[in-house]
């Protein structure tokens, strides 16, 4: 979509078509020295800051420009190999390695040298916990999203952007845990403030607010965490609050917004090709976006639509622009990939017998102190059965009350039997509770279960359920058509 909101002096959101051939004079970088071969041009990334762009390109390699004379002439080879992701802040700059790790500049406030760098996430004091899976820049700070959902602060805390009192601790030079169960983070190479957002979708915010950018409506640093919950759950809409002096949030006065505002766009469609939470940070001003998920990560996606009855008023946009209702492109999904998996499934079943899973199962957990009694016995015995799968997989998971997820559609009734939803992927490990609606003790925590006994214990159950899956969603595909 060529098209660009702008926000600014003119006091009103206003929508341009993008026309970048009025740009005058572009520059143009080459990298023909840089890399071997086509593939090896293909830029993945492109981060710019204070003093210094960096390039990413898909073969994991990076070069820079330092504002110096002749930078543009002769770009810095980063030696740094299999990078992920780079982000830049005013003048700082972090590099996520794919196996998990995390560099900066030696030298934090001007980094001339651009291989002069630092392990930070070998700084962890829990050696556990060093994995990164992504990371995020402010303005002077640095943070650091773990594999196991922890999040860590380094640099500059004088607004309280780490999480503490900015008063009695301004910076650190070590990474510093600043909350626990974190799925993503929000913050800007200009912004002293960050949002983080948890597992349970709950939005919190600390840092810099005398503008009012956290949303919290008093004009004073918030140095500790705190939740707004004015905009934790808000879908679908686009939500600004900070400096408003010149118009930049849209909403045509001149005044700080200092509470969360709703702003009105023209023609922009906000079920295209947005997903999950979005928000923008800026000095002195953030937005918030949030919608229902998007067809890109659409396995994660139908898993948790599958857990949400009002998912039937959702639709996607595919790739090739057709526009088609949830529910029957989750099942055309489903079908899909089942059949894509029963050759796969029944190759891998077939070189596992039950004796072989018994065996697998005894050396998982010979040694394992922490295991149930109660849980092995009860997968021996399932293995062991003669009984019917379905019906011994109700008597451990379901409600006896509540045997089938029931889908309601255009006043019609779909049930889809809960065990397919339960073993349909390794996501549902130990959240069966919340898949299954009990909260009683009726329901059995399998979350102790490893991977490889899991994965066993799911294709031995999946390759008798998978048939009669493809069945039921043929059926529904051809009443709905």
């Amino acid at each position: 979509m060529n098209e660009i909101i702008f926000f600014g002096s003119n006091l009103k959101p206003k929508l341009i078509k993008n026309e970048p051939n009025k740009i005058t004079k572009p520059i143009q970088f080459k990298f023909e020295n840089e890399n071997e071969n086509e593939n090896e041009k293909q830029i993945k990334q492109i981060s710019s800051g204070y003093n210094s762009i960096i390039f990413l390109f898909e073969n994991g390699k990076a070069i820079e420009y330092l504002n110096e004379e002749d930078s543009n002439e002769n770009p810095s080879k980063i030696q740094i190999k299999n990078i992920q992701k780079i982000t830049i802040g005013w003048q700082n700059e972090a590099i996520l390695t794919k196996e998990g790790n995390v560099f900066r500049h030696i030298s934090y406030s001007n980094p001339k040298n651009p291989n002069e760098f630092i392990n930070i996430s070998s700084l962890i004091e829990d050696t556990n916990d060093r994995i990164i899976e992504d990371i995020v820049s402010g303005k002077y700070s640095i943070y650091l999203l773990t594999l196991n959902q922890n999040v860590y602060g380094i640099g500059s805390n004088y607004f309280g952007q780490l999480g503490f009192a900015y008063k009695n601790f301004q910076y650190t030079e070590k990474p510093i845990l600043m909350m626990k169960n974190v799925s993503k983070i929000f913050s800007g190479n200009s912004s002293y403030h960050v949002f983080l957002l948890n597992s349970n979708q709950e939005l919190f915010g600390c840092g810099d607010n005398h503008w009012g950018q956290l949303g919290l409506g008093y004009t004073r640093n918030n140095p500790k965490i705190n939740q707004n919950p004015k905009y934790s759950k808000r879908k679908g809409k686009l939500i600004g609050f900070g400096n408003n002096n010149y118009g930049q949030l849209g909403t045509g006065n001149t005044n700080y917004q200092l509470i969360p505002i709703q702003i009105e766009l023209p023609k922009l469609r906000f079920n295209e090709d947005i997903s999950n939470y979005h928000i923008s940070c800026g000095y002195n001003k953030s937005f918030l976006y949030y919608s229902p998920p998007s067809f890109s990560n659409l396995e994660e996606d139908l898993i948790k639509l599958f857990r949400r009855k009002e998912f039937c008023d959702i639709s996607f946009k595919t790739e090739n622009g057709e526009i088609i209702e949830a529910h029957k492109l989750i099942l055309k999904y489903r079908l899909n990939q089942n059949q894509n998996q029963i050759e796969k499934l029944q190759e891998i079943i077939s070189k596992k017998s039950i004796k072989e899973s018994n065996q697998i199962f005894e050396m998982i957990y010979s040694n394992n102190s922490k295991i149930n009694p109660k849980l092995y016995s009860e997968i021996k015995e399932i293995i062991n059965s003669n009984e019917k799968i379905e019906e011994t997989m109700k008597k451990i998971y379901l409600n006896e009350n509540e045997k089938d997820f029931i889908i309601e559609r255009k006043e019609k009734q779909y049930k889809f039997p809960k065990l397919i939803l339960i073993m349909r992927s390794e996501l549902y490990r130990g959240m069966f509770l919340s898949v299954t609606n009990d909260t009683s003790n009726k329901v059995t925590d399998y979350s102790e279960l490893s991977n490889e006994a899991f994965q066993i214990f799911e294709y031995w159950i999946y390759s008798n359920q998978i048939k009669d899956e493809i069945q039921i969603t043929k059926e529904i595909i051809q009443n709905e058509e």
